[in-house]
């Protein structure tokens, strides 16, 4: 039986870990029909601690996104769109102390196990919607998720996490 739910055990946390937790905040005065179009606020964007390459990466997603939502890019826009970005290194240490015998390592044989350390960097990324006429931030959505090193999968995790943020906007 324990041969069976440890593996599950470990599955479970390794999904939980890759995933993309998401939240998002708003002004409940806005009307968000109001908002049909959009442009990047390049000063915002500007300042973000990343490489051009992920800027374009997440520029790119950010416009798949909202044209999915129908919104159309203007020079005269309805709504500034910046983000900013943080990263932290992630350590968590995991015990397995199973099998048989006591932990002090008296009774039936050793405990089998042992202590295992997982390190990650998490990224988070903000993504700011700001009424252009008021300057004014209306909606935030924050992204929270472990990067991914390989480039082929760079791309498709910036989608992943843009699009889950996105979910959210405009809020219902």
């Amino acid at each position: 039986m324990k041969s069976i739910i440890l593996p599950v055990i470990a599955l479970l946390l390794f999904a939980s870990c890759s995933s993309v937790r998401v939240a998002s905040d708003y002004d409940t005065k806005v009307n968000f029909n109001q908002y049909t179009t959009y442009a990047f606020f390049k000063p915002g964007i500007d300042k973000a601690e990343i490489s051009d390459l992920d800027k374009r990466r997440i520029l790119r997603a950010i416009d798949n996104e909202m044209s999915t939502k129908g919104m159309q890019k203007s020079e005269t826009p309805d709504v500034m769109i910046s983000f900013f970005t943080k990263a932290k290194e992630r350590v968590d240490v995991y015990q397995n102390h199973y099998g048989w015998g006591h932990p002090w390592g008296w009774g039936w044989g050793h405990p089998w196990g042992g202590t295992s350390v997982s390190r990650t960097t998490e990224g988070t990324l903000y993504i700011d919607v700001i009424d252009a006429k008021t300057n004014e931030l209306v909606w935030q959505g924050i992204g929270t998720a472990p990067l991914a090193r390989d480039m082929e999968k760079k791309e498709a995790r910036i989608n992943e996490i843009v699009q889950k943020i996105l979910e959210r906007y405009p809020p219902k």
